[in-house]
């Protein structure tokens, strides 16, 4: 269910994206990306917080702990209401402040940038109380009610995407497109309040103030809060800084990459969301081998299914731009590249975060691999002072994101009994081969033909073909070897009947 759902979001993903930039400009299309990151760093507290209620929701229901499950809804749900009040107060004050005199937009966009700013900030509200319920649709692993309306999401965006591109009104587009994405994002909050309501005993809000749920959740969020600062720090306040060194033009290259990369990733996700519950209660039911099973399978399987995809984009990325936008501002080439590198190191993480939040024990870790990751800011700040080129805060990202993994390994070892060993033997070793194998026909292929459609057909059935042969007699161990066969003899069968 849910790969159905992400096929048919990254084709509209890319349609969109191309449409939304003709439509509104690079410079438009630029504010839109920047102004929106920029209120995307206010949820750094929220999203501390969506991480404690999806690890305490996931971590009852492996316990079968009912009443314990109630508590913690009402309580998680009181909180991100007082959440977004006090949100809104800090972007009504410093946000606008620091739009209308900080950040680099055009004056005569100003008007614009500040009707895109308070139509994010209402759509960001929005998102923050939807989090309890959309956390409860995942740890009750409802991947198809979760696919369902994760796809009627995007037809409604498709519908705001082309109201806007070909309505026959005169009217700001820019300032249109953020107002009707509130009114999208109204309907979607009440679609998850219905559905959760009917479905789940749990989602059912009582005035009531458990101390021991709070305190347990806001000790968890609370040192949960310095990973989230610098993940946001990384990709928000990095789209800041550039803004603010070079101009909104560089935003939309980073934006159109951001875009790429999130179709494509999108497969990986959606793999981990239906994984990451069984991680969570295997180890709440006190089944570490199982667990441990799951994490190195789970980060293993999730790189190859990214890299499947990434691989034929990767070397025909200037043509699929040319074919997607036609025309594309600098740099997007060097940026999407880079950022398919940083999502495939990145992704290696997922499990190890996820067991690690079911620990409960994150005060250390968050201290140690927090702490590194908000290098990134500074670093980056460093690198375009001395007018190192854009491309230099992605490559500061990679290292880091590289050193962020070992300690990941490191701490899990420790207090989640994770062997450091096995998973650099099971996990990294084997991507590793399969990268270095699998991408030779296809470079060499890429090399040699000549530009055009032709090369770009021939390298992506080769780069596919060569990534699962690869994967398949390399990546997979003699069970999973097994297992895949297996399946496919159950679909030739029921094709058959």
């Amino acid at each position: 269910m849910l790969y159905g759902r992400m096929l048919f979001s990254m084709v509209v993903s890319l349609y969109t994206s191309r449409v939304v930039l003709n439509t509104l400009g690079v410079v438009d299309y630029g504010i839109y990306n920047v102004v929106g990151g920029f209120v995307a760093m206010f949820s750094l507290i929220s999203s501390s917080l969506s991480s404690a209620v999806s690890r305490f929701l996931t971590y009852e229901l492996g316990r079968g702990d009912k009443e314990r499950l109630k508590a913690i809804f009402s309580t998680s749900l009181l909180i991100h209401i007082a959440l977004a009040i006090i949100i809104f107060v800090l972007m009504e004050t410093i946000g606008v402040w620091f739009l209308n005199n900080k950040m680099t937009i055009p004056t005569e966009r100003l008007y614009a940038a500040n009707w895109v700013f308070q139509g994010s900030i209402i759509s960001f509200m929005l998102g923050l109380l939807t989090v309890p319920y959309n956390a409860s649709i995942v740890a009750h692993e409802r991947m198809s009610a979760f696919a369902y309306i994760g796809i009627l999401d995007v037809v409604l965006r498709l519908f705001v995407v082309l109201f806007i591109a070909y309505s026959r009104w005169q009217f700001d587009r820019l300032v249109i497109y953020a107002l009707l994405l509130v009114v999208v994002g109204i309907l979607m909050q009440s679609i998850y309040w219905s559905y959760c309501r009917r479905h789940f005993e749990e989602c059912r809000f009582k005035l009531s103030f458990d101390k021991h749920c709070w305190k347990e959740m806001s000790s968890f969020a609370g040192w949960n809060f310095v990973g989230c600062t610098a993940g946001l720090m990384k990709d928000q306040g990095v789209n800041v800084l550039l803004n603010l060194f070079i101009g909104p033009a560089i935003n939309a290259a980073r934006g159109i990459s951001g875009n790429v990369i999130s179709a494509v990733s999108g497969f990986a996700g959606n793999f981990m969301t239906a994984l990451n519950p069984q991680i969570t209660k295997s180890y709440a039911a006190g089944d570490l081998n199982y667990c441990h099973s799951l994490v190195e399978r789970g980060s293993r399987f999730s790189f190859f299914i990214l890299f499947i995809f990434e691989l034929p984009i990767f070397l025909e990325i200037e043509y699929v731009l040319e074919l997607w936008l036609g025309q594309y501002p600098d740099h997007t080439v060097s940026f999407v590249r880079l950022v398919f590198i940083l999502a495939l190191v990145d992704i290696l993480s997922y499990t190890l975060i996820n067991l690690q939040a079911a620990t409960g024990k994150i005060r250390n870790y968050q201290l140690a691999v927090g702490g590194l990751l908000l290098l990134n800011f500074p670093l980056s700040y460093l690198c375009l002072y001395f007018n190192y080129p854009p491309e230099s805060t992605y490559i500061v990202a990679i290292c880091i994101s590289i050193g962020c993994l070992i300690l990941r390994l490191i701490f899990l070892r420790k207090m989640a009994k994770l062997s450091m060993s096995s998973f650099m033997k099971n996990v990294c070793a084997k991507v590793l081969l399969v990268v270095l194998t699998s991408s030779i026909l296809p470079t060499i292929v890429h090399y040699y033909m000549p530009y055009g459609w032709v090369r770009l057909l021939v390298v992506g059935f080769i780069s596919i073909l060569s990534s699962l042969l690869v994967i398949y007699y390399m990546g997979c161990n003699k069970e999973e070897r097994q297992f895949v066969v297996s399946k496919i003899r159950d679909i030739k069968i029921k094709v058959l009947r």
